[in-house]
């Protein structure tokens, strides 16, 4: 196989209680990358469409994880990227992860597959510490790995898969203000009360055992962050009042996706997801703010071959 044309999952991280442990991954937004071989033995990002991005192999994320790839293989094969870029950068719906994941799971294709998917993990995650300065797997491993998936511990890295409960739908709002990663660490305080910590433990062995018996109220009722969301809300416009119109329709859950802007609402059922995601956007459109609007399910397939 000389080329290949994929779709690149957008993907959820942190799920409120699992900051850089957990993530999921969706169905219908995502970027498509076409790659394929070329015989000048270097890897060149030749096309970048629906955002502006950087060229330069070493300064594009896709460029640096499929470099991390071929140095581990001492492989000399060189290869061509074209992105059509679907998510916006610092939508925190895992644009870096996408393109990074994306390369790497194409380029891994295209070489007959030297690597399982788990082990590509380590090399889609240097295009996310080029992009925010911190190497974590909660955005790029569900892009490879589909479905939810929680990182264990970094070192030594170590994956989980979980399963998806099959009603379980996801509204996500991004507002169309860019908030980069790195920015949005950055604010972070470093330390965290012990009582927090406790409360934020007890969510997360819960929202896991919400996801193996499928209890959905128990999920929702996981979706909480006492020591991230306080910090980060209050940049993203309204949050508080469009998490209360979530809920009040009818939403398991609510939280910041990622590093935010973008939010979501964990639903169970499509009539429920509809509701919500009506009503979010009524609320939105009322304040007058841009915004992008989806509403998917959970993609368990992850990286997908067009």
């Amino acid at each position: 196989m000389e080329e290949i044309k994929i779709f690149a999952p957008a993907t959820l991280a942190n799920l409120s209680c699992g900051f850089d442990v957990l993530g999921c991954c969706l169905d219908n937004v995502g970027d498509e990358m076409y790659i394929k071989k070329n015989n000048v033995n270097q890897v060149r990002i030749t096309r970048i469409t629906g955002q502006v991005l950087p060229m330069e192999t070493l300064n594009n994320v896709a460029g640096v994880a499929v470099q991390a790839l071929l140095e581990n293989l001492n492989s000399t094969q060189g290869f061509d990227i074209e992105i059509d870029k679907h998510i916006k950068p610092g939508s925190g719906i895992g644009s870096s992860a996408a393109s990074s994941a994306g390369a790497v799971y194409a380029v891994n294709k295209l070489l007959e597959e030297p690597f399982t998917i788990k082990e590509l993990i380590p090399f889609a995650m240097e295009g996310e510490r080029l992009a925010s300065g911190n190497a974590h797997a909660d955005n790029v491993a569900p892009a490879l790995m589909g479905g939810f998936n929680l990182v264990r511990s970094y070192q030594p890295l170590e994956v989980v898969s979980l399963p998806s409960p099959p009603q379980l739908r996801v509204v996500i709002l991004h507002p169309l203000i860019e908030l980069k990663t790195k920015d949005s660490r950055s604010i972070l305080k470093q330390s965290v009360y012990l009582k927090d910590a406790v409360s934020q433990w007890g969510n997360l062995g819960a929202l896991i055992s919400a996801l193996y018996t499928e209890d959905y109220e128990l999920l929702g009722r996981s979706l909480e962050d006492k020591i991230i969301e306080p910090v980060r809300s209050i940049l993203i416009p309204f949050f508080d009042d469009l998490k209360k119109v979530a809920l009040e329709n009818g939403a398991l859950g609510f939280g910041i996706s990622g590093s935010g802007p973008s939010v979501f609402a964990m639903c169970k059922g499509d009539t429920v997801a509809a509701s919500v995601k009506e009503a979010m956007q009524l609320f939105y459109q009322e304040k007058g703010i841009d915004f992008d609007l989806h509403q998917s399910e959970i993609n368990t397939q992850g990286i997908k071959i067009l």
